[in-house]
């Protein structure tokens, strides 16, 4: 019973070092689509992954403003607001050249303001729930305490690589 015991106090400790370790961070974020999950990576290995939810019309690049998409490429997150709407967030750097081209080529607005951020203050009763269902307006949005582990281990200036 003992050597259960220092087993669960070892693992507790190791699991709460890794949320509070500032030297652990991840180095780049990639966002699955299809399956609905975000990947922290650090130099190549999977850190983390969390279950999302996506833009209303899920399948596809986001090519217009408004089409509730979530656009598929490589960006960075450029900034961070804790004061959002929505539980903290991080801003994509959505729309990027080629975005700006293709939308210039239908002649539309390619939209912005795509973010990575968590639950609306009314809905954070929801929980994981949310995620059974994709709600937002193209951003990624996972749960308030998973975006509490995010602000702790991701950086301003770190690569989201957004995935069909």
């Amino acid at each position: 019973m003992r050597t259960l015991i220092s087993g669960i106090l070892v693992l507790a400790v190791g699991l709460y070092g890794f949320a509070e370790d500032s030297s652990i961070r991840a180095d780049r974020i990639v966002v699955y689509k299809h399956e609905r999950k975000l990947v922290l990576m650090s130099q190549g290995k999977e850190l983390k992954s969390y279950h999302v939810a996506l833009g209303g019309e899920p399948d596809g690049p986001k090519t217009r403003q408004g089409d509730h998409r979530t656009p598929e490429g490589s960006y960075v997150l450029d900034s961070r607001n804790p004061n959002s709407q929505f539980y903290k967030a991080f801003h994509i750097s959505y729309p990027n050249a080629h975005d700006v081209a293709a939308a210039k080529k239908l002649g539309v607005s390619p939209g912005g303001d795509i973010m990575l951020h968590g639950l609306p203050k009314q809905y954070a009763w929801l929980g994981k729930a949310h995620a059974l269902h994709d709600w937002t307006d193209g951003c990624i949005a996972v749960t308030d305490e998973e975006m509490d582990e995010l602000w702790k281990l991701v950086r301003v200036g770190t690569p989201i690589d957004i995935k069909p």
